[in-house]
Formats: structure tokens, C-alpha cells, sequence
């Protein structure tokens, strides 16, 4: 169980306002671009006045838009025949190019060492790939927890309201990136274990066509 299981939800709720986007000419490709920009611009801010912790508040604010602007993206490609072979690319790219954005910005924020961080940048990178992968044997793309994308930007929105706050960040939270980093590869088990096993329970007839 992972917050993507309740992206139907979410999408229902957005439904008449991507009603309105694609009547206006807005396409997914730009909602996903804009995603993708927002989150490097808000990153780099966030690096470049790390000092300044209120301007963290913005994080868990972008966090949720960020979360609306995936899900009305794939809703303008698959409801307003729009998908494409770049959007594909896109869609996936910018996703791993904005949480690395957004997650950066950490490894100047104590008890926090920028390793930690990075690795758990490069294991959340890992994961999506591993998700992302199904498709090229014949499953789907895997969104497994218990760590994925929405859960992540939950935990990492969660601190920037933390230090937004001007809370302190306690001595023992140096243990969460660890703590995240073996969520993260359960994440990626999990992904490559279920998409092996969905593969697998695919009609013979399905795999070689």
C-alpha cells in the first residue's frame, strides 16, 4: 500500500479542471515540463538560500502541486489522446531529474551528511528504472512500495515544513536517510520481483507477440 494507490481518487478531483486545460490547448508535455522546471528552480533556490529554512515552507506546497501536475499530465495524454513517444520520455526523465532537484537541497540541512542524501537520490533513481523496466518484459510498469514516488515526496515535503517551521532537527534523524535508502530497496525488489512474476503468468502467446 502506497499513496499511488489512491491516485484515482486524486484524479477524479482534477477531472473537470484538465476538462478545462485541454480546451484551452494546454497539452501534457508542457504540464510535465513545467513540472520538471518548477521543481529545478525551487531546488536550486532552496541550495542557493539554504539559510533562509522558511523558504523550505514552499517545498511541501510544490510537493502537492507537483503530485497534481503528474497526475494531469497523464490524464490530458490518455483521456485527450495525446500520448507520445517524447512524452513518454518526458514524463519519465522529469520525474528523476525533479526529485533529484528537490532532495538536494537536504544535504546542506543537519543532522543530514550529503551522502546519505545522495545516495538515497541515486536508489530513488534506481527504483523508477526498476519500475520502468516491466514494461520491457512484458509486464507493466511497476509502481510497488513501500517507498515509490508519492511516498517519497511525503516524507521529503514533510521535513521542508519541519525546517520551514524552524523546528531543530534532532541528533537521531540522521538515521532516516539510511532508513530510507533500505525502504527504497525494498522498493526496487519488490518492483522487479512482481513485474518477473506478472511476466511470467502472461499467456505464452502474449510474451512472443
Amino acid at each position: 500500500m502506497t499513496l499511488y494507490d489512491i491516485k484515482p481518487k486524486f484524479q477524479a478531483l482534477l477531472r473537470p479542471l484538465v476538462k478545462v486545460l485541454e480546451r484551452n490547448g494546454v497539452s501534457a508535455n508542457q504540464v510535465t515540463i513545467l513540472a520538471a522546471l518548477g521543481s529545478v528552480l525551487l531546488g536550486c533556490v532552496l541550495i542557493i538560500y539554504s539559510e533562509i529554512h522558511t523558504l523550505f515552507l514552499i517545498l511541501p506546497i510544490w510537493m502537492f502541486l507537483r503530485m497534481a501536475l503528474n497526475a494531469i499530465d497523464g490524464m490530458l495524454a490518455r483521456e485527450f489522446n495525446q500520448k507520445s513517444k517524447l512524452g513518454a520520455y518526458l514524463n519519465e526523465l522529469s520525474d528523476v531529474v525533479a526529485d533529484a532537484a528537490l532532495f538536494l537541497p537536504f544535504t546542506l540541512i543537519s543532522p543530514f551528511t550529503p551522502l546519505a542524501v545522495v545516495i538515497v537520490i541515486f536508489l530513488s533513481t534506481l527504483s523508477e528504472f526498476a519500475g520502468l523496466q516491466g514494461e520491457t518484459i512484458g509486464a507493466s510498469r511497476r509502481y510497488d512500495g513501500p517507498l515509490g514516488k508519492s511516498d517519497r515526496a511525503l516524507v521529503f515535503g514533510t521535513l521542508g515544513l519541519w525546517v520551514g517551521l524552524g523546528g531543530v532537527m534532532p541528533s537521531w534523524l540522521f538515521w532516516l536517510m539510511p532508513i530510507l535508502a533500505v525502504l527504497i530497496c525494498i522498493t526496487i525488489i519488490n518492483r522487479v520481483m512482481r513485474a518477473l512474476k506478472e511476466a511470467n503468468e502472461q499467456p505464452i502467446s502474449d510474451q512472443l507477440s
